[in-house]
This record gives structure tokens, C-alpha cells and sequence, in this order.
């Protein structure tokens, strides 16, 4: 519709060239600004040439046709805020609705007057000027203004579907004769035994009965390790299963599932955000009605006190009154200034969803990171290499990989990858053999090695201590039945961290770390990065809690995420941001994302979004000034001391001016240097 609108007025822009020649519409220029009169000065005798036809046409028939289209454009396009504004005049409110039909409709209704009779305001000293392109750009503007900010609106319910999609509708169940049956998840009860094969998704929670394997628990926890399930472990619908088979119990299904919650969390925690308020609409409630009051002063006075023609003057003077108030410059304060910010954030690796986001996220005072995969590359590392006396670091991590290589555990992959960045030339086992959950073997050069858990290996744990700043989970190896060594598996930090949470710092907000990970393995990593305050072992529940506590204890708070387990902390904090390089459910979950999955974007957006707000505050206020300044001169307050009024021409370009400061100040943003 904006799009529409914008094309209609550039059109009639055309179109009504003619009626600004000499001779046209009652020998009258037909636009109320000052750009249009010189572009019709410059360029009319060029349209001129390339379109005779057009200027053979009557003025009264160009009028009309601008009329009858610009009506169409309106009803169409425009119908919102005249129902709108409407509705609000029924309940005695007014806000920027009902600043569009006033401005919109005083316009068309004195073009619809002046082309009926342009005699009658040229006798009464006043130019027949038309306003139809006025009214279409007015359309135009606002609703491209709101346009921005309905296109983040959708993305919660896109993130909550994709969220319950991580639930297999089906579950395979072992019935009491032992054979099993595909039922739909809603059949599915308590204390049904569920069957689930390698690599599936688990369909429910509950209790493992029997066999052996590792779990991917990353959408629930947001760690990248496999966690060891066996007899007795609880598992939660939604998370993987490895390489072995699993008979768990159906502790809960469906809506009382732990994925469940979470979706339900998420849900809450977007009901219970409230809206915001916007400046311009509060500005509006007070502002309308004083224009709509001082118009129709304006009328009475001149009817009464003009004496001859001060009835067309009177009808005049309250339509520049109108006009001026018209809230072009005020509809465009936000967007522009929006526009102008998302653009330059996309130019930063920030995608900002909207200027809602920008609103909240320049009032944060506490910033939120979650640990694995946002200030963590998130995927396994080998952080240390702690050979036996007499064997080589090099000698171990070979033996390691050339098992490792045939394993598809994801530990098994960062082995192999570190092995291959020393240079080492790994060579092909036979044999190979895997043991779900603890490990695997395999023939290297002739010795039997095994590399997983210490019981498996053999012999126990390496005798060597690990050193203190390395925390992450412990691979032995072992060598014909002697232990050679272990190695070390952390998550890598990323290098940026550091620098980000130094900006975020400079910026006079407080840095915390929130992880799902184990209590022993955050503080270390917020140390690193010089985070004081940190909370682990929490699950996505708790995550959410965390924020708001914070947020009752005063704090507007801004969480950092990049998995599903961050979900419903991005949408309970007051602004999500989540890495690009995460799940889609946090990317939409989020109000800001990080296109270069680089958390330098965090203090990047946090500044841009601090900037726009001062932008939007000053487009308020010089919009708010232009009409202050100029209803007060078109409603004729000058004429009796010095005989000055405000034409609706003159007041038309005086809202042309305050657009135009509006924009460029706007266009200040793009320059913004960030972090």
C-alpha cells in the first residue's frame, strides 16, 4: 500500500504538470511546494515536448482525474486511518491516526473546492493551489514508517513453530508382547516404553530402561558435548540420540514436555512485554485536538472579523492551519531514522527487527551472554595433550585420531582435526570396533589402542594433572593395555569476546555470563573475558528466571544467545540479540541478530541503537517546533501588526521543510561510527 501510494503521488506529480504552466488551472501553479514549482519551471517545458498530448488535455479534466485517483488511492490505501481515526473520535481520543485522515482529508477536500470553483479564491485574492500529491505522499510516508515495524511481528510465531517442529509427531512403542507400534505423540502416555533408534529424535521425556547411549543435549542445555545416557538417566523430548538404541519410560508427552514449557515460556514471556508507548502518539493525543480547535477558531474569526471574502479566506486559513499540522514530518521521525539505523547496522553485521528494538535496546543497563556458542565457538576443541613419561604428545594424538577416524562421535571429529592442523599423517586403522557411550578401539600399527572414558580405556585415568585453567571433558588412551596418555576437550573462546565485553563495559553496562554449562567450567571462561558476575547449570527455565530477576531488581536487560536453550531467556529479556551462526528459533527469537556471528556486533548495536533514540527525540522536536511556529501563523496571529499570514502554499512548504530536516538529520546515522 505504501508502495501504491508513493507511486500515485510521484504520478500525479506528472500528471499535474500541466496545470502549473501558464494558462493552466485558473492560470495558477497547482502544488503547495516550492520544490515541485521549480522542478515544474525546469522540467515542464521538456515534459512538455515529450508529451504534447498531455498539455492539449482541459485542466478541468486533468483536475478531476487527479481527484477521482488520488479518492481511490485513499479509500484504499488509506482506509485504515480514517477508520481508525474514527473510531478514536467516537471514544474521544485522537493519536497519529487522526492526524493522517485530518492533514489527508483538508487537503482533498480544498483541492475538491478549488476545482470546483478557482474563481471564486482568485476574486477572494487567495491561489487556487491543489494538494492531491500532498495527500498521497502523507499516505505514502506513514504507512512505509509502519510498514518497518509489522515486519518483525511474525517472527515469534515462525520461532514457536519451528520450535515444537524439534517434536517427532510419532513415537515407536513396545507393546506388552514386545512388538512395537507407530503411534502419534498424542497417544502416547505415561509409563509407555518408547523405542528409539540411532540418530533419531526423542519424542517424549522420560526414563532410560535400557541400553546405552550418547545424547546430543545442545537444544536443551545449548553444550555441543554428548551426554552418556544408561539405565536410570532421564532424557528430554527433542534432543538426539547417538549410535545406540534406547527403551526409555514416557515420564511426560505432548503439552507437559519439557520443549513444551519452553514454547510456553516463550510465549509468556512475549504476552507480558509491554508495548511500547511512542513519543509521537503521545505527542498526538494532546496535539490533535488543539489543531482541530485552533482550526476551527481560525474559521469563526475570519468569518466573522474578515469582512469581504473573509468567508473563502476563513475556509483557506483553517486549511493552512490543517496542513501545517500535518503530521508528514512527525509520521517520519521514527521510520527514517529507522530506516536510516537498520541500514547502517546491516552495513555493521547488525540486523535490527524493527524500531521497537532500537527503543529498548538503547535503555539497557545489564548485558546477558550466554557461554557456548556465543562467547564460545561452540563446537569441541582439544585444549590439552597429557602424554605418559616416555611418550610424545605428537606419538599420543596420532594414536588417538587413526582410532578416532572411524567413530562419528563429535569428539571423535575434533581429535581427527587437531591431528590433522599438527600435520601429523594419520594412518588407517583396522578393527575398528565402538562401544555407545564409552568409547571405541581399533588395530594402529599393530597395537590394540582404545581411546574414551578411563574405565574403558584401562588402567584409569593419566597419571598427569590437568592444568588448572582447562576445563572440559577428559578422553583416555590406552595402548595394548597401558595407558599412554589422555586428552583434553574444551570448547575454544572465541578471540573477539574479550574485546566485546571491554566495549560493552565502556559503554556503562554490566556484563554477565549465564550458561546451562556445568558451575565448574563458566567461571574460568568469564574470567577470561573479564565477567564478574556469572550463573551456570541453569536449563532454559532457569535462564529465563535469571533474567527476570534481574529485570525486577530494576535492570532493563539484553541476552546474548545462539541456541534453542536460549530461547525463552531471548524472549523474556527486554531485547533479544542472537548470533546468526545459532539456531534459527534464537535468530527469531531475538529482536537483534548478529549477521557475522562476531559479538563485537552486541556493543555495535547497543551504540547504533542509543544514537537513533537521540535521532528520533530530535525529529520530534523540530517537527513539533514547525508546527508550534507555523499554526499560529497561518491561523493570521501576524496579520492585524503586520499584515503576514500563512498561505496553505506556505504552509504546505513549511511541512516540506520540517521533512526535509527530519530526513537529513536521519541521514546523520549513516556516518555513526561504531565500535
Amino acid at each position: 500500500k505504501a508502495g501504491v501510494s508513493l507511486a500515485a503521488g510521484v504520478a500525479a506529480m506528472v500528471l499535474g504538470m500541466p496545470l502549473m504552466a501558464p494558462g493552466g488551472h485558473a492560470g495558477h501553479l497547482t502544488s503547495a511546494d516550492p520544490f515541485m514549482r521549480w522542478t515544474a519551471t525546469a522540467i515542464g517545458p521538456w515534459l512538455q515536448a515529450m508529451w504534447p498530448a498531455l498539455y492539449a488535455l482541459p485542466p478541468a479534466l486533468i483536475a478531476w482525474t487527479l481527484l477521482v485517483a488520488t479518492a481511490a488511492v485513499m479509500a484504499w490505501a488509506g482506509r485504515g486511518f480514517y477508520v481508525r481515526a474514527w473510531t478514536n473520535a467516537r471514544h474521544g481520543t485522537a493519536d497519529m491516526n487522526t492526524l493522517v485522515a485530518v492533514g489527508t482529508g483538508a487537503a482533498f477536500l480544498y483541492s475538491i473546492a478549488v476545482t470546483l470553483a478557482p474563481a471564486v479564491f482568485v476574486s477572494a485574492g487567495v491561489a487556487p493551489d491543489i494538494y492531491v500529491e500532498a495527500a498521497l505522499f502523507i499516505i505514502a510516508l506513514v504507512l512505509m514508517g509502519r510498514a518497518l515495524e509489522a515486519r518483525a511481528k511474525h517472527a515469534t510465531t515462525r520461532a514457536l513453530a519451528r520450535l515444537v517442529a524439534l517434536q517427532p509427531p510419532t513415537a515407536r512403542v513396545r507393546l506388552p508382547g514386545g512388538h512395537e507400534e507407530e503411534r502419534a505423540l498424542g497417544a502416547v502416555h505415561a509409563g509407555d516404553v518408547v523405542v528409539v533408534r540411532p540418530g533419531e529424535r526423542l519424542p517424549i521425556d522420560g526414563v532410560v530402561i535400557e541400553g546405552r547411549s550418547a545424547v546430543d543435549e545442545a537444544m536443551l542445555t545449548g553444550e555441543p558435548m554428548p551426554v552418556l545416557k544408561a539405565p536410570d538417566a532421564r532424557v528430554v523430548g527433542g534432543t538426539v540420540n547417538g549410535t545406540g538404541m534406547l527403551a526409555v519410560r514416557t515420564t511426560a508427552a505432548g503439552a507437559s514436555s519439557v520443549l513444551a514449557q519452553i514454547v510456553r515460556m516463550m510465549q509468556d514471556a512475549q504476552a507480558t512485554r509491554a508495548p511500547i508507548q511512542h513519543l509521537a502518539d503521545r505527542v498526538a493525543a494532546v496535539f490533535v485536538p488543539v489543531v482541530m480547535g485552533l482550526a476551527a477558531l481560525t474559521v469563526v474569526a475570519w468569518a466573522v472579523l474578515g469582512g469581504e471574502g473573509g468567508a473563502v479566506r476563513a475556509f483557506a486559513n483553517g486549511v493552512a492551519v490543517l496542513i501545517i499540522a500535518c503530521p508528514c514530518a512527525m509520521g517520519l521521525a521514527v521510520p527514517t531514522a529507522v530506516m536510516v539505523a537498520t541500514g547502517r547496522g546491516a552495513e555493521a553485521g547488525v540486523l535490527i527487527k524493527g524500531g521497537e528494538a532500537l527503543q529498548r535496546a538503547a535503555d539497557v543497563t545489564v548485558v546477558v551472554f550466554d557461554k557456548t556458542g556465543t562467547l564460545t565457538v561452540g563446537r569441541p576443541v582439544v585444549a590439552a595433550i597429557r602424554p605418559e613419561p616416555g611418550v610424545s604428545e605428537a606419538s599420543l594424538l596420532l594414536w588417538a585420531a587413526a582410532v578416532e577416524s572411524h567413530s562419528e562421535h563429535p569428539l571423535a571429529a575434533a581429535i581427527v582435526a587437531a591431528a590433522h592442523r599438527r600435520g601429523l599423517a594419520v594412518p588407517t586403522p583396522t578393527g575398528f570396533r565402538a562401544e555407545p557411550g564409552l568409547g571405541a578401539e581399533a588395530i594402529v600399527d599393530g597395537a590394540r589402542v582404545r581411546v574414551g572414558r578411563p574405565e574403558y580405556a584401562g588402567g584409569g585415568p593419566a597419571a598427569a594433572v590437568a592444568p588448572a585453567d582447562v576445563v572440559g571433558t577428559e578422553v583416555t588412551v590406552s595402548r595394548d593395555g597401558m595407558v599412554v596418555g589422555s586428552l583434553v576437550l574444551d570448547d575454544a573462546v572465541r578471540p573477539e569476546s574479550a574485546d566485546a565485553v571491554r566495549a560493552v563495559r565502556a559503554l556503562g553496562l554490566t556484563p554477565v555470563l549465564l550458561s546451562g554449562d556445568q558451575p565448574g567450567a563458566a567461571p574460568p571462561v568469564a574470567a577470561a573475558q573479564g565477567i564478574d558476575q556469572v550463573v551456570a547449570g541453569v536449563l532454559p527455565a532457569g535462564k529465563r528466571d535469571e533474567i527476570a530477576r534481574l529485570q525486577r531488581g530494576g535492570a532493563v536487560v539484553a541476552m546474548v544467545g545462539d541456541g534453542i536453550n536460549d530461547a525463552p531467556a531471548l524472549a523474556q529479556a527486554d531485547i533479544g540479540i542472537a548470533l546468526a551462526s545459532g539456531t534459527d528459533i534464537a535468530v527469531e527469537a531475538a529482536d537483534i541478530a548478529l549477521l557475522r556471528s562476531d559479538v563485537r556486533g552486541v556493543p555495535r548495536a547497543l551504540t547504533l541503537a542509543r544514537a537513533t533514540m537521540r535521532t528520533m527525540r530530535q525529529n520530534l522536536f523540530w517537527a513539533f517546533v514547525y508546527n508550534v511556529v507555523g499554526i499560529p501563523i497561518a491561523a493570521g496571529v501576524l496579520y492585524p501588526a503586520f499584515g503576514l499570514l500563512l498561505s496553505p502554499v506556505l504552509a504546505s512548504a513549511a511541512m516540506a521543510v520540517s521533512s526535509v530536516s527530519v530526513g537529513g538529520n536521519s541521514l546523520r546515522l549513516r556516518t555513526l561510527r561504531l565500535p
